[in-house]
């Protein structure tokens, strides 16, 4: 079918107090495992590239790599930029065919942050395609601290913008390789109380999974990002294979060992969330 847009699915999840994924993707094999599982859930499924796959791999190429993967499903699939820095990476996702974008300016002063969503807005309405966007900083664990998201900012932003989802910080990091983030409940709330777009959280494989559930069954957070523990699961199941044939060489090969077990994580975890 043809790509969805985020808005839709975001509608979806809500009618069901549930949350979608964001799949954090690197390449073909683990996009088209996401896209698997979503069919095996029977659950939308968000394909995202960030900075680093856009750095391995040209934005056109991301687009009709995507496409290609929702014409054959019957679930929706959402081609989603992660993380765009200008208008000018928006803009080239949107001309790719993506169906959504984040543009993230949470770095800015807030009314820059302000001016540079409403710009990528402007774009993205002309022609269809989602906005999510962020305001206070998502941190990364061993890296860059978290700017946990005011109630101030959370204010201004929802009144001054139109986006299909914000993305807040309210405990939750990128890249946290265990499942610890201790989730700011109260404030979560509050933003909640003067905010009325779907939430999402980045650093989605940080939150518990009874915190998940929970973030989706009782709050209005309708999109976690995922990756980091698919990507350790995807990794170590390509270890475990060359360990154990040393005489393995081929790509193919040993991609096509790991890819079940991805495959089947992601089902579990779609699973959990997709169920209400």
């Amino acid at each position: 079918m043809p790509l969805a847009t985020l808005a839709k699915v975001l509608s979806q999840a809500q009618a069901r107090n549930a949350a979608c994924l964001g799949f954090v993707c690197q390449g073909w094999e683990d996009a088209r495992a996401y896209v698997a599982a979503g069919e095996a859930a029977g659950a939308p499924v968000i394909l995202s590239a960030g900075p680093g796959a856009r750095a391995n791999m040209p934005v056109p190429l991301w687009g009709e790599m995507f496409r290609t993967l929702a014409r054959s499903a019957t679930i929706p699939v959402v081609a989603h930029l992660d993380h765009g820095r200008t208008v000018e990476e928006c803009v080239e996702a949107i001309d790719a065919g993506f169906s959504s974008v984040m543009i993230d300016g949470s770095a800015l002063p807030l009314a820059e942050n302000i001016a540079l969503t409403n710009a990528v807005s402007d774009a993205a309405r002309a022609v269809g395609v989602s906005v999510e966007a962020e305001v206070g900083q998502v941190g990364y664990e061993d890296g860059a601290p978290s700017a946990g998201t005011t109630l101030e900012e959370a204010t201004t932003f929802a009144a001054e913008t139109r986006v299909d989802a914000l993305a807040i910080s309210v405990g939750n990091l990128h890249l946290q390789t265990k499942d610890h983030a201790i989730i700011d409940w109260q404030r979560l709330a509050e933003i909640e109380a003067v905010t009325s777009m779907p939430l999402v959280l980045h650093g989605g494989s940080g939150i518990r999974h009874e915190d998940r559930a929970r973030l989706a069954q009782t709050h209005r957070v309708r999109k976690l990002n995922v990756g980091t523990e698919l990507r350790q699961r995807f990794g170590g199941e390509i270890r475990a294979a060359l360990m154990a044939d040393p005489d393995l060489f081929d790509r193919t090969a040993i991609i096509t060992r790991a890819a079940p077990a991805l495959q089947a994580l992601a089902t579990d975890l779609l699973r959990q969330s997709w169920r209400g």
